[in-house]
């Protein structure tokens, strides 16, 4: 076949129009094409005068392929693609006077005979569902937050307060007229002032991506380019992003990499082979989600995946990406019984195909966004998860710390009577601290399935239930790492989260609920002003224990510090009811401490006890600190005690 810039000679339906060119072709095969965005799929274009809709899919499978759709009552004859290069497998061509929303699906004619209709892999928009066919979009959008994005490296820096909220969009709050979710504009406005008011740093989302189920939240996706048409259209999401940017605060979305749903309209088989998907019976299955696994192993299949990942951060000015269910990637053993799962090539149970997609990642995402972030969800002990990969690390620039919340978890949730024989869950967390770049998490995933809200985790009446849960709020502040809270723990939701209805935003009435918003707030501010919270949150100098021994009394308390010698802040926790009253703790400089933060406040809803705001150091030494202060401790409450100056 002869090309002639581009475009050879006109048929009655379709321009055979190459857009693909012999250097992508390369890119893509190799795993380093990064914007096959710009490639693939649909777009809006003219060529030679005549203007009209270019698509392009990979399937080098197909007998044929075509393209169907409400602009020609879904015939299969009418519009076929070209093979435009047999070992690219990509077909494309441009239809003439096809436009913007436009529905539209591939109809591929598999080598064994049969036909598959199938959306379109790198599809803008999707119809809403249940309906499933792609949507032809132009994507060209006039950008308003070149002030954030211009200074957003201080933001995103390892060295700055990150504290994560973490929102479910169809839940956080619903229309009440129409008792569904509020549009990407309406949420848009009323997340960012929120968000902005409580003093979080930044909004993690679940999975925005388009989903056909929408009870997965996200996390089983069908459309890797597009937010979901639930709220809204590209525009409408555009928007979301800039008004929280404008308000200072940035955005992160979860990105599900590592499996995707069986739908039909989806990424299986999609030619009729196992293109996206590995062949292997043994490694093509995810058991626990009944799901399939991509072959990180096929150079398309990471091309096709990082781009999406640029996607977001590209088109959609995304701050980072959260990927999810890294250990389901990493380990080939994941979810299954012994001769379930096949071996790699020197007989282990890594994946060592996506532990290169996954270095792939993020030295592509850091090379072309350097003020981006990526996070993984990772819940083993894999070493060198957040390290560079030059050091032999995955690349990643922050980890979910689930030990530290599955031990934190544990230890809130015993009575306060049997604490002082457990008080190793809540100390050793220090002890690896400092092995990664850590995001201490409490998700969406501690809230479902019938584990109960942060709030009826905590034991005792309400009284102590709320206290409870200011402690162990104010302890996450305090311990080194970066910091997430899912949706509604912030003001103390009771009921366990459920994505069919908005929080209970009437619970803010409540004196105890409107205190716990109160003391959500005043940490988040402390943590954003106080910089020996967070300067050092993942350098083992930022931190030193106290007196991690008083087992009895069920106490401990350490240091923050900053990189100025005269940053400090003492950090005291009573994980018991009991008020102690003349407590001793020592210090490392005399002087007045003065006291931050105190869970106990009567305006969070505490019974007022403390030490009047400030207290006096003296130089009487205690357990080998050169001064020490007496104050009182009250119940079941976190101090925070800035050092003199």
């Amino acid at each position: 076949m002869i090309w002639l810039n581009g475009v050879i000679k006109r048929s009655d339906k379709v321009l055979p129009c190459r857009l693909f060119t012999d250097y992508d072709k390369y890119l893509f095969k190799q795993g380093r094409h990064y914007r096959l965005y710009e490639k693939l799929g649909s777009r809006i274009l003219a060529v030679n005068g005549e203007r009209g809709t270019h698509f392009a899919v990979w399937a080098p499978n197909a007998e044929r392929v075509s393209v169907i759709g409400d602009f020609n009552l879904w015939d299969p004859e009418d519009h076929l693609l070209f093979l435009s290069d047999p070992e690219s497998g990509v077909w494309e061509g441009l239809i003439p006077k096809v436009g913007e929303g436009t529905l539209y699906k591939y109809r591929i004619k598999s080598k064994e005979g049969y036909d598959l209709d199938r959306g379109d892999p790198f599809a803008f928009l999707w119809e809403q569902p249940p309906k499933t066919a792609s949507i032809v979009y132009d994507l060209a959008h006039h950008w308003n937050d070149a002030e954030w994005m211009d200074s957003r490296h201080r933001f995103n820096s390892l060295n700055s307060p990150l504290a994560f909220y973490e929102v479910h969009s169809g839940s956080w709050r619903r229309s009440p007229e129409r008792n569904c979710c509020l549009d990407y504009r309406d949420l848009a406005d009323q997340l960012s002032s929120y968000v902005s008011e409580m003093g979080f740093t930044h909004v993690e989302l679940l999975p925005i991506m388009e989903h056909p189920f929408y009870g997965s939240w996200g996390y089983q996706t069908t459309g890797y380019f597009a937010p979901t048409s639930r709220h809204g259209k590209p525009s409408d999401f555009m928007y979301f992003v800039e008004r929280l940017h404008k308000e200072g605060v940035g955005l992160f979305l979860d990105w599900v990499p590592s499996h995707f749903p069986s739908d039909a309209h989806g990424l299986l088989a999609f030619d009729g082979t196992s293109l996206y998907e590995y062949a292997d019976e043994k490694k093509r299955f995810q058991p626990d989600w009944k799901s399939y696994i991509f072959d990180y192993g096929k150079g398309e299949v990471q091309s096709f995946l990082i781009s999406s990942a640029f996607f977001w951060l590209d088109k959609y000015h995304a701050d980072g990406i959260r990927v999810d269910a890294v250990a389901s990637m990493l380990y080939l053993d994941y979810s299954r019984k012994p001769g379930q799962w096949s071996p790699n090539i020197h007989g282990g149970k890594e994946n060592l195909e996506a532990l290169s997609f996954l270095r792939n990642l993020n030295e592509a995402a850091y090379s072309a966004f350097p003020d981006a972030q990526m996070i993984a969800e990772e819940s083993t002990a894999w070493p060198m998860v957040s390290k560079p990969t030059y050091l032999g690390g995955i690349g990643f620039g922050m980890k979910w710390n689930m030990g530290w919340m599955h031990d934190t978890l544990t230890y809130f949730s015993k009575d306060p009577i049997y604490r002082k024989y457990h008080q190793s869950l809540i100390t050793f967390s220090i002890w690896y601290a400092f092995s990664e770049n850590f995001i201490l998490s409490l998700s969406h995933d501690e809230v479902v399935y019938g584990k109960g809200s942060l709030l009826k985790k905590m034991p005792g009446d309400n009284w102590q239930k709320f206290a409870n849960l200011r402690l162990l709020f104010g302890y996450m502040y305090a311990h080194p790492g970066k910091k997430l809270l899912f949706m509604g723990g912030e003001f103390g939701q009771w009921d366990e989260w459920y994505h069919e209805k908005s929080l209970d935003w009437h619970l803010l009435d409540q004196h105890l609920n409107r205190g716990m918003a109160r003391w959500v707030k005043d940490l988040n501010h402390a943590y954003r002003c106080e910089e020996a919270l967070h300067e050092l949150d993942f350098d083992i100098s930022g931190f030193e224990w106290v007196d991690l021994q008083d087992y009895s009394q069920s106490v401990i308390s350490f240091t923050r510090k900053g990189r100025k010698a005269n940053e400090q802040i003492l950090v005291i926790c009573n994980f018991t009811p009991v008020p102690r009253h003349g407590y001793r703790v020592g210090v490392p400089v005399a002087g007045t401490w003065q006291e931050l933060l105190n869970s106990d406040g009567k305006e969070y809803g505490g019974s007022g006890q403390g030490n009047l705001g400030a207290i006096e150091a003296t130089d009487s030494t205690f357990r080998d600190m050169p001064c020490s202060v007496s104050l009182t401790l009250p119940p079941l409450s976190i101090l925070f005690l800035k050092s003199p100056r």
